[in-house]
């Protein structure tokens, strides 16, 4: 057993680490200064999401931000400017008020102003250059299956957008609740997506959609991206919790279509 002693926090270190305890649900894991972590528990596997680690001089939006793991990520990165948008309809039974909470607390320790991180209370669906501009990168990270018109949501992404979208999705190649749980989906690619119109999946009833990992890719296609590349969480999922799919969609005319990936 280690002898070291944890080092004594400021008086400032203290007063974050008691807003980041005061808070009852996180769902991002966070490191903040003075080694304050915040106590989420995703991303499980930040690299699975592929995303690059140098991000130099881009705009970027994040749909559905929640705390703000991967708005402040990119800022990390190098990107020039994030904006950051989420309505918050997916948590309520979480975190009161308007959600932003924990993505305000967050942003404020690390330093970052409204020039390079804005945050708007406002869904896909309402993405429009006029409003915010255009960019050269998406990110639509555990959001797609909570939106009620997915590729609605996709369309209006897609408008905004001169490059890359990174979205993660749950799948339901390994696991339907229709067709019998875990192992029991459609493993053959084929362009699916199920519908649960109360709490079908996993008991939430903000799961609106699971699609294939193919229909992520195809509904990319369809949204405008030229190529479309995706990957699983796992192959051999255990739970209802690994059952999750990726894809990268890129604007790039050089070759089009779908291309599997396979897993890091």
């Amino acid at each position: 057993m280690s002898d070291e002693v944890a080092p004594e926090l400021t008086p400032a270190q203290q007063k974050l680490k008691d807003a980041v305890d005061a808070i009852p649900f996180w769902y991002h894991r966070i490191k903040l200064p003075g080694g304050i972590v915040t106590p989420g528990n995703q991303p499980v596997a930040p690299n699975i999401y592929r995303i690059p680690m140098d991000l130099s001089g881009l705009r970027i939006l994040d749909v559905g931000a929640w705390d703000g793991y991967w708005t402040f990520e990119a800022l990390k990165r190098g990107a020039r400017e994030v904006v950051a948008i989420d309505d918050f309809s997916d948590i309520t039974n979480f975190r009161p008020g308007d959600g932003w909470q924990t993505f305000d607390l967050c942003r404020d320790a690390l330093g970052y102003g409204n020039d390079r991180c804005k945050r708007i209370n406002m869904s896909a669906y309402e993405v429009t250059e006029e409003r915010l501009g255009r960019f050269d990168m998406v990110f639509f990270l555990g959001t797609l299956y909570h939106c009620r018109y997915p590729l609605f949501a996709l369309d209006h992404l897609s408008s905004v957008c001169g490059g890359d979208i990174y979205v993660e999705s749950a799948i339901c190649d390994d696991f339907s609740p229709y067709h019998g749980g875990l192992g029991c989906g459609y493993p053959k690619q084929q362009p699916v997506m199920e519908f649960y119109p109360t709490d079908q999946y996993a008991q939430n009833p903000t799961n609106w959609w699971v699609p294939t990992l193919q229909l992520v890719g195809t509904m990319l296609l369809s949204a405008g991206w030229k190529r479309a590349f995706m990957w699983k969480l796992t192959d051999a999922p255990d739970c209802i919790q690994a059952c999750r799919g990726f894809a990268k969609g890129e604007k790039s005319e050089e070759k089009k279509g779908l291309e599997k990936g396979g897993n890091i």
